[in-house]
């Protein structure tokens, strides 16, 4: 049996949930073999993901988060000296309070000072997950910690993030000594453009605290550093795929480095060996904090679901909160009952949750 959860954010890590479904289902059914593999998209828990199915030396790095407070950011050095880096580890939303959410203020720069760490500890190729951000800033931050050197127009009350970039006038850019001939990947679960209607601050900056008016600066800012970008170092975002995640941090670093946006399920189900996991298992169990319609389209747990479906192997689906409980999609809001906070007491809730749904499987 193979468990595959991808984080359940707010209460416990990948890690966490798979050890809780695992041992709900060593209750229920003794003796069984479990296989225990957390999952990531690129969002947090993808350091944890990657660490746990590649081993390597986790690194701990000074970066600023999204309001530039220094924070203590955990990235992997794995064996095959690959780094892999969580962006949200600097400019996520996990270090804001509700009050604390400014997305025209909010930066990259943290991810910046990442990347030039995993170059100073001798990284052959770096790996970027992007989710989890509380930015929409395009990457000027991140390029700016890099050395990018950007004019704005005068009298314009400069802001640390996206909230500046309707007055960008030029970029001046050379790639850093440290990153040159260092191959970057960005991993992410979204295709969605850097600026449209299915853009970064149409779509996600609401979610960053953002109101209409502010959507609609991040806008305007967003399509005018397209203009830029394209006009001072030659390079097209306007219709680049996946361009939009973590607020244009992914078109950012294409601009400024030359990534490559890659589905970040995938990369982490490369380095796994999901597929081949999957195939031995006669069911796979994955979850996550709110399964709902956006879980299908692209995200991890959807993605675990059509490889199962694919390959003819049953599958359940094991959440905190769901949209429409079926046989094979459960919540934990169904054993809760009064007293428990499905949050608080997640992980024996989850391992209750496991041993009941194996048992009617």
């Amino acid at each position: 049996m193979l468990v595959a959860p991808q984080e359940f954010k707010g209460s416990l890590t990948a890690a966490e949930a798979a050890e809780a479904i695992g041992a709900g289902v060593r209750l229920a059914l003794p003796g069984v073999e479990v296989d225990l593999l957390p999952l990531s998209d690129g969002g947090p828990g993808f350091v944890d993901a990657m660490e746990a199915a590649l081993g390597g030396t986790l690194q701990t790095s000074p970066a600023g988060d999204p309001l530039g407070r220094q924070v203590a950011a955990r990235w992997l050095l794995a064996p095959d000296g690959t780094a892999y880096v969580e962006a949200a580890q600097a400019n996520g939303l996990l270090h804001l309070w509700p009050d604390e959410l400014a997305p025209l203020e909010a930066s990259t720069h943290g991810v910046g000072e990442l990347l030039l760490a995993a170059a100073i500890e001798g990284a052959a190729r770096i790996v970027v997950g992007v989710g989890g951000s509380a930015t929409t800033d395009g990457g000027i931050g991140m390029a700016q910690a890099l050395g990018a050197r950007l004019a704005f127009s005068p009298g314009w009350t400069l802001l640390r993030g996206g909230g500046s970039l309707p007055a960008l006038e030029s970029i001046r850019w050379t790639r850093p000594e440290l990153l040159a001939g260092i191959p970057i990947t960005v991993a992410t679960d979204v295709t969605n453009p850097l600026h449209g209607p299915s853009g970064a601050a149409a779509v996600f900056a609401p979610q960053k605290g953002a109101s209409e008016g502010e959507v609609e600066l991040l806008e305007r800012g967003l399509k005018r550093f397209t203009e830029v970008v394209e006009r001072d170092l030659g390079v097209r975002l306007g219709d680049l795929a996946g361009g939009g995640a973590a607020g244009g941090l992914a078109a950012g670093m294409y601009a400024f480095l030359g990534a490559t946006i890659e589905s970040g399920f995938d990369v982490v189900a490369h380095a796994t060996g999901f597929g081949e996991r999957l195939s031995r298992a006669d069911l796979v169990i994955t979850g996550e904090g709110s399964f709902d319609d956006q879980s299908r389209q692209g995200k991890t747990t959807g993605r675990v679901i059509a490889t199962a479906e694919a390959a003819d192997i049953p599958w359940l689906v094991l959440a905190g909160v769901v949209d429409d409980e079926a046989t094979n999609v459960r919540s934990l809001t169904q054993i809760a009952g009064p007293g428990r906070d499905p949050m608080s007491d997640a992980a024996a809730l989850l391992a209750e949750l496991a041993a009941a749904a194996v048992a009617d499987a």
